[in-house]
């Protein structure tokens, strides 16, 4: 089971899920604490029995999707069942930070091929760095933090920590081999971007230059746009994001995540296990998971501008305790309404899987936010 630290991020003017904590020379490391022990269960592949998909989810969803202001996108596939139930599925919304997955599978798939280790020593040097949230930052120093490929996908997944992720995307091949592997899996309508840098950059209008990911550089370049090339920025990466994709298809490729159809028995169950140790997100997903479900999921939290945010997603899986499992990804691509009712849609959507697809159980109190959550700030491209 790999390890994993939660980071800390703040919000600007037009925020980003970034974070005000960047290293300066006071700045302290920052201690990493051992995350519960979760397993997520990976039966061996046995053929799916179809079963009609339960009319109260889809009624559920429905209302859901339909009442929710702004552009979004809802989608559950029955991993063990067979049916999938949707509301907006098809429409290419932004990952932001769910892209991270992508970058996982790429990684553990040439371990499965033998081109990787996990235990392999990498360094992540002072011109690695990214933006926003970026803990690992507080560790290089001097002729860089010398880690292994293993911890930064921990990082990277648990702390949606945008440095170990981009050092994984340089270490895998680059975006290029991060499509190849979504093009040879036939994962379907999921775009991967030009990585952390030049996808915030770019939704922000601005052109990134290295001295960006030191400080507040970044958020004081942001700062010095005016509202109208912000704007415009903005508007073109919702039109047409270059990190989109469509809620069902990220629904499809994690059911055959975790029907073992992507990777390798072990390489599933250490990717299922880390996602299981996110700390991010408190108030989506996790927030309505019922005692005795388990929750492997991966967040995504793209940049605001006033009032108005592009991309709020949670996706992941939902296992009952019977053990059956439930992909479920729900996306919201640009909307003005407030964060508490953007965690709204997202918890409403894991209390009604639970509720008309799961075992009987009683009422579930959902809390509507958690305070202190960081990665609830509204923040850009991090969560």
């Amino acid at each position: 089971m790999l390890a994993a630290a939660a980071g800390a991020c703040a919000c600007a003017v037009l925020t980003a899920c970034g974070s005000g904590s960047r290293p300066d020379g006071s700045a302290g490391a920052p201690t990493m604490t051992a995350a519960p022990l979760i397993s997520v269960p990976v039966p061996p592949v046995s053929p799916r029995v179809l079963r009609p998909a339960p009319a109260g989810l889809q009624s559920a969803v429905d209302a859901l999707w339909r009442g929710f202001g702004g552009r979004a996108g809802i989608a559950v596939r029955a991993v063990d069942e067979g049916w999938t139930v949707q509301a907006g599925g098809r429409q290419r919304l932004p990952q932001q930070s769910v892209s991270k997955l992508w970058v996982a599978i790429t990684l553990l798939d040439r371990r499965d091929r033998g081109l990787a280790r996990l235990d392999e020593p990498i360094t992540v040097r002072r011109e690695d760095l990214t933006l926003f949230h970026q803990p690992i930052a507080f560790l290089v120093k001097g002729e860089g933090y010398q880690t292994t490929v293993g911890d930064l996908l921990t990082r990277a997944l648990t702390q949606s920590d945008n440095t170990a992720n981009d050092r994984l995307l340089t270490y895998v091949g680059g975006p290029s081999a991060v499509r190849a592997m979504i093009l040879d899996k036939r994962l379907g309508d999921i775009r991967f971007g030009p990585g952390e840098r030049l996808l915030q950059a770019g939704t922000a209008g601005l052109t990134w230059q290295p001295a960006m990911s030191l400080g507040n550089a970044f958020a004081a370049a942001r700062a010095r746009l005016s509202p109208e090339v912000r704007t415009a920025a903005l508007d073109a990466y919702v039109a047409d994001p270059p990190d989109g994709a469509a809620p069902l298809a990220i629904a499809d490729a994690l059911a055959r995540l975790a029907r073992g159809d992507l990777l390798s028995e072990t390489s599933t169950r250490i990717l299922l296990d880390t996602m299981g140790a996110s700390r991010t997100g408190h108030a989506r997903l996790r927030a309505a998971v019922p005692p005795g479900w388990q929750i492997a999921h991966k967040t995504g939290t793209g940049q605001d501008l006033g009032g108005r945010n592009a991309g709020f997603n949670d996706v992941g899986l939902l296992i009952a305790p019977d053990g059956r499992r439930y992909a479920v990804a729900v996306m919201i691509g640009d909307t003005t309404r407030a964060i508490r009712e953007r965690q709204q849609l997202i918890q409403s959507v894991a209390r009604a899987v639970s509720t008309y697809a799961g075992p009987p159980r009683g009422p579930v109190a959902v809390p509507m936010h958690v305070a202190g959550d960081p990665t609830e700030a509204g923040a850009g491209g991090i969560y």
